[in-house]
């Protein structure tokens, strides 16, 4: 294990919060299987942005597998691990969070999820690990990809649009782009004696696409940011998923869905390991408020634009920052 001095973890950001921060007990709750999940998601997604799916239909063994396969990558020696990076974004990563100075005790694989546009690191990755690790993540992908169809189908059925495929068919197209990303965050003893302060695994941020799918190991350290801005711990569960709005998803549903912002805190003494599918339009796909969803005399919130231009000033900022400001129309627009 790296002991780190003090003047080193200064270098990362602290939050003057107590790690004894009650868990919340009112994450929203979606039975895939039940016959009114179309109208528990919506209502999550308007009143939190985010939710908790059970009977997803993904089979516990894929879950499993990855995170095995996922731990063993990570409990390399370091040389190996940085022979699958710097990130170009794809690869491995650690400790930097994209490249305008953000920092968070966390390293990362962050992989593509065309497999017509591997990555060259992706590629690395899969060739210097037995050949085990790239069929986990392809199993596991592929049976994340056909929930969250399923999820954002039932989400068009239950805002009322005819079009039932309007957003799956953004994540179905062969040029989606969309991506897939692992997180470790290791345990820092050296945080304990630091008393009343969390170091900050992953900053505060909401994420750039239209949906997000989030599976974590049994330690918690997710927190989500409430409508009146309290922060709030989520509750671990190795068995389910948690389902985020995305910036994306917000602008197509003219505000209707709130993308929400969450933060992940170290542990001192436990790892924390996530896996994330973030659902991306292609490129070229021009976002903007559903025609089918606006009524009589709604005007759009939000500007026009393609999802390149919004992913190109979404990574071009830092975590925090309000990336979808910029997009929104002003009275005189």
């Amino acid at each position: 294990m790296v002991v780190l001095s003090q003047p080193a973890l200064n270098q990362f950001y602290f939050l003057k919060t107590c790690k004894s921060t009650p868990l919340f007990t009112g994450i929203p709750v979606v039975d895939l299987t039940n016959p009114d999940a179309k109208t528990h998601i919506v209502n999550a997604c308007r009143d939190f942005g985010f939710f908790k799916l059970v009977n997803h239909g993904v089979p516990l063994e894929f879950m499993a597998n990855l995170e095995n396969e996922t731990l063993r990558f990570f409990k390399k020696p370091q040389s190996e691990k940085d022979r699958a990076g710097p990130p170009d974004p794809f690869g491995y990563g650690s400790k930097r969070i994209g490249p305008n100075g953000d920092v968070g005790w966390v390293e990362y694989l962050l992989l593509n999820t065309n497999p017509d546009v591997i990555s060259p690191k992706s590629l690395f990755i899969f060739r210097e690990n037995p050949q085990t690790f790239r069929t986990v993540v392809e199993e596991y992908i592929g049976a994340v990809k056909n929930m969250c169809y399923e999820v954002l189908e039932l989400m068009a059925e239950g805002l009322g649009i005819a079009e039932r495929n309007v957003l799956s068919r953004l994540l179905k197209d062969e040029k989606s782009d969309s991506c897939f990303r692992l997180n470790h965050y290791p345990p820092c003893p050296e945080v304990q004696p630091v008393s009343g302060r969390n170091l900050v695994g992953f900053g505060e941020h909401t994420d750039p696409q239209i949906i997000s799918v989030l599976r974590s190991n049994s330690t918690s350290g997710l927190q989500i940011c409430l409508t009146d801005g309290t922060w709030v711990s989520v509750p671990p569960d190795q068995t389910s998923f948690f389902i985020n709005v995305g910036d994306t998803l917000q602008v197509m549903t003219n505000g209707r869905f709130k993308s929400v912002k969450h933060r992940v805190l170290a542990d001192p003494t436990k790892s924390r390991l996530s896996m994330i599918y973030f659902g991306g339009a292609p490129l070229s796909e021009k976002i903007q408020a559903l025609p089918s969803l606006m009524l009589k005399g709604e005007e759009s919130l939000y500007k026009e634009f393609t999802w390149w231009e919004y992913k190109k000033a979404a990574y071009a900022s830092r975590l925090a920052d309000n990336r979808l400001g910029s997009f929104e129309k002003s009275a005189a627009d």
